[in-house]
């Protein structure tokens, strides 16, 4: 890829025994996303979370991309910090797209992924060709509003309006461009077979994604299980990464 992802630690440490790399949903900052989940995950883990370019800490993208870019970076960069340690993989929407496609791959140092929120094709091309086009046009915070209904369950935005507020405000900052390179990506993403441990989530209300066929259904959660229900989503991610591993192997 031509801009390098940001990687940022938000739980553990370098010692902790095993490491696990989280992704965030389009138009939102990982650390927002994931902060109250990776806390409770640190007790296991090394959490470390990859920004979308131009999202959150991630620098705008100077190109296009492809979720096979992204898949091709963080292999390489996990790989360096792997030491010896059990890796695992956990991404949302966009996130978990991108989990889809590690979970295609035969080499990788991923023992197991989860995908929340996502299936092996989101939407249908035109759809994000439309969204991308409208973002260039009118700039993130016109996604605002409509996020805000397809992100959460009923009654989340006024239960718990910090977190609600900080993620609509990590779309309205994310860069337009960015955000348009993101959705054609996703636009063109298609993912081939799983040879590798994958459990799928989804929310009971998710309106993006259906929950029918996933493996585990997150009650009263939306698209973004891992910001409205930390702990149980931080649960069940423990429960799967102990029951499903394999073997990794490298290039």
């Amino acid at each position: 890829m031509a801009t390098e992802l940001s990687l940022t630690r938000l739980a553990g440490s370098e010692s902790s025994n095993r490491l696990l790399l989280v992704g965030p949903s389009l138009g939102t900052s990982v650390a927002v996303l994931w902060r109250d989940c990776a806390m409770v995950l640190g007790a296991e883990f090394e959490v470390i979370g990859w920004d979308i370019p131009g999202h959150g800490s991630g620098c705008p993208a100077t190109g296009p991309f492809t979720i096979e870019d992204i898949a091709d970076e963080l292999v390489e960069r996990v790989e360096a910090l792997v030491s010896g340690r059990r890796v695992a993989y956990a991404g949302v929407s966009f996130g978990g797209a991108v989990g889809f496609e590690l979970a295609s791959r035969s080499e990788g140092p991923f023992e197991n992924i989860a995908c929340i929120g996502a299936a092996p094709r989101i939407g249908s091309p035109e759809m994000w060709q439309a969204r991308a086009a409208l973002v260039r046009r009118a700039g993130t915070p016109v996604m605002v509003e409509g996020s805000a209904q397809r992100w959460f369950a009923p009654g989340f935005v006024e239960r718990a309006p910090r977190v609600a507020g900080a993620l609509l405000r990590s779309l309205a900052d994310a860069d337009q461009e960015s955000y348009a390179l993101a959705c054609e990506a996703l636009g063109r993403f298609e993912a081939g077979a799983a040879v590798r441990p994958l459990s799928v989530l989804v929310g009971e209300h998710d309106v993006v994604v259906s929950a029918e066929g996933a493996d585990h259904v997150l009650g009263g959660c939306g698209h973004l299980p891992p910001a409205e229900d930390p702990a149980a989503v931080a649960t069940v991610l423990m429960k799967v990464f102990e029951e499903t591993r394999c073997p990794t192997t490298t290039a």
